[in-house]
């Protein structure tokens, strides 16, 4: 089977979901991986799904518009090259969490920090409400840390920029933030 990204943004509505995987299912596809969120009124999905052979991107572009109809959502689709997992394999995950009184520039400014450490952000979760209460203005990044970057460097450099923001932040290893979060 070959593989294939589709992306669909749209007004949130209940269905999106079963009526894409209904349309996968019945063209012969399988959901190999699934982001999906809302933000504020917007749907936001991403999924990796394997096709059969025989099953061109357009005919199954045709299919998902047609089952998708009138329910203001953008689907694009695209084949999935085969591509070595950009540095899964030999690094770490590690959780970086801020909270803080919003301000323009907060994701770029992190975010510039952690990429010029050689550090790859494979998922990020960011509310803004806006106002001075941290507890209404969160970033989540989730990294992926090769083994030759210096945490403590890192770490050092993230909470000074921190700091300079009026941020509180914190660096930790994923195992230890799932076992201190676990429900």
């Amino acid at each position: 089977m070959k593989k294939i990204i589709i992306t669909i943004i749209g007004p949130d509505k209940p269905g999106i979901i079963a009526s894409v995987s209904d349309t996968l299912f019945k063209k012969g596809c399988n959901i190999e991986n699934v982001s999906q969120t809302t933000l504020q009124s917007e749907f936001a999905g991403i999924c990796v799904v394997s096709i059969p052979e025989d099953l061109t991107i357009e005919t199954l572009r045709e299919s998902m518009n047609k089952d998708l109809e009138g329910k203001g959502l953008h689907v694009h689709i695209k084949a999935l090259e085969d591509a070595e997992p950009a540095l899964k394999e030999s690094a770490e995950s590690f959780i970086i969490s801020t909270c803080g009184p919003d301000k323009k520039g907060l994701v770029a400014r992190i975010s510039k920090v952690i990429a010029e450490a050689g550090v790859n952000i494979s998922n990020l979760k960011a509310v803004f409400e806006g106002g001075t209460n941290p507890d209404r203005n969160i970033m989540i990044f989730e990294v992926d840390v090769p083994g030759w970057v210096d945490v403590q460097a890192l770490s050092v450099t993230l909470k000074h920029l921190a700091s300079e923001l009026n941020l509180d932040l914190t660096l930790q290893h994923k195992n230890i933030f799932d076992a201190v979060n676990r429900i």
